[in-house]
């Protein structure tokens, strides 16, 4: 395993690390938890430390991890391991007090290494978690925190905005190579000297841990997940990718990820340039390059359309073969709440196109896109999906 140092929490995080969703028995966190579940959870743990992987991130919102995984990890010797949880802020600070003990229980912990603020996703979070962080601030004093941090799903304005509070030392972000958006938050978070830790990169960063035919023959001799890791890796802002595993075995691939960490950029380069040629082949090569200019955002749209979203979902499902991957995100929308917003292109049938238009008018596509909006729709509409996370545990 690889380490750097976790901006300046000072930790020494590895490359890959633990991230707890995936192995949980239940989103609903006070379910009987089976006999297998919990072994598989000591499994994966115990695979974890043999790699080298020290670093546990869970949260309140995933079910039974906290406490799955704290039945684990206090039979460990805790000054040779990280903890991490993630909290929603709430609308008093005598909710998240409450919500706060419920995670220190679930993990038997006298205190985290890295506490932070869950789903800083929009202005209202925001000022959510700066109502709470007094609390947060006290628990550091008392010992109880030794680092604050914050999680988001939202845009790069809200990150940069969270960021610039100087309020936190750390942000779990998405950012890989199928969604470079936040590509100015993380350089805003290193000019503040914060670790950056990069959040599903192989589910919300391409269903990659089951890859289309095409997609595995164009990152060939690497594993698309392999790629994806070492695009992001490549980076020096970035510090650690968070790879949650289902099984003990699942960490493997991964593995191949730190052990070529050395040789990223050069085996990197040669598979990105393939994927944006193939871009170009199948989508046009101004549309690949210009796509994304000047398009605004959901809330900026009529009917809520979150019209970046869905074009980038066409693009790598017409491209790549990502059709799956798709169809997950596309029909989140309308469902997903601040953490994947705005709605699906059906709402098109809904709205005056003329004021489409003019919501696009800063981009050089502006004509075509009501029409690719209704493709996308015909390509990716499909059964309804909900947030499995439950915010309010």
């Amino acid at each position: 395993m690889r380490y750097r140092r976790f901006g300046k929490t000072g930790l020494e995080l590895p490359v890959i690390t633990c991230g707890g969703m995936r192995f949980q028995h239940s989103w609903n966190s006070d379910d009987q938890v089976p006999a297998d579940s919990q072994e598989n959870v000591e499994a994966c743990v115990r695979k974890a430390l043999d790699l080298g992987i020290h670093h546990f991130e869970t949260a309140r919102g995933y079910g039974t991890s906290e406490g799955q995984l704290g039945r684990v990890l206090v039979e460990l010797p805790r000054d040779e391991i990280i903890v991490q949880t993630k909290v929603s802020p709430r609308a008093t600070v005598g909710e998240f007090v409450d919500v706060f003990e419920v995670s220190m229980s679930k993990l038997q912990l006298d205190y985290l290494d890295i506490f932070s603020f869950h789903g800083i996703n929009n202005e209202e979070c925001l000022e959510n978690t700066m109502r709470c962080l007094d609390q947060a601030l006290a628990w550091k004093r008392e010992g109880r925190i030794r680092h604050i941090g914050f999680a988001t799903h939202g845009l790069n304005d809200i990150i940069v905005k969270a960021v610039q509070t100087g309020a936190f030392e750390s942000v779990n972000l998405h950012w890989f190579y199928v969604f470079q958006d936040n590509w100015p938050a993380i350089l805003e978070a290193r000019q503040r000297d914060m670790g950056v830790y990069i959040i599903s990169p192989n589910e919300k960063g391409g269903l990659l841990f089951k890859p289309s035919p095409k997609l595995e023959r164009l990152t060939a001799p690497l594993h698309p997940m392999v790629f994806n890791g070492l695009f992001s890796l490549a980076r020096p802002e970035i510090h650690s990718l968070s790879c949650g595993v289902s099984r003990p075995e699942d960490f493997d691939i991964h593995m191949e990820t730190a052990d070529k960490l050395d040789q990223a950029a050069e085996l990197v380069e040669p598979i990105e340039r393939r994927l944006h040629q193939e871009m170009e082949r199948v989508l046009g090569a101004e549309w690949a390059a210009t796509w994304h200019v000047g398009l605004p955002e959901w809330h900026e749209t009529p009917g809520g359309m979150n019209i970046p979203w869905i074009l980038r979902l066409r693009n790598l499902a017409l491209a790549f073969d990502m059709l799956e991957y798709g169809k997950m995100r596309y029909n989140l929308l309308g469902n997903g709440g601040h953490w994947f917003p705005g709605y699906k292109a059906d709402k098109l049938a809904e709205v005056d196109e003329g004021e489409v238009r003019e919501a696009l008018k800063n981009s050089p596509h502006a004509d075509i896109i009501p029409e690719i909006l209704r493709e996308a729709h015909a390509l990716l509409d499909g059964e309804e999906r909900k947030r499995l996370q439950r915010d309010a545990e």
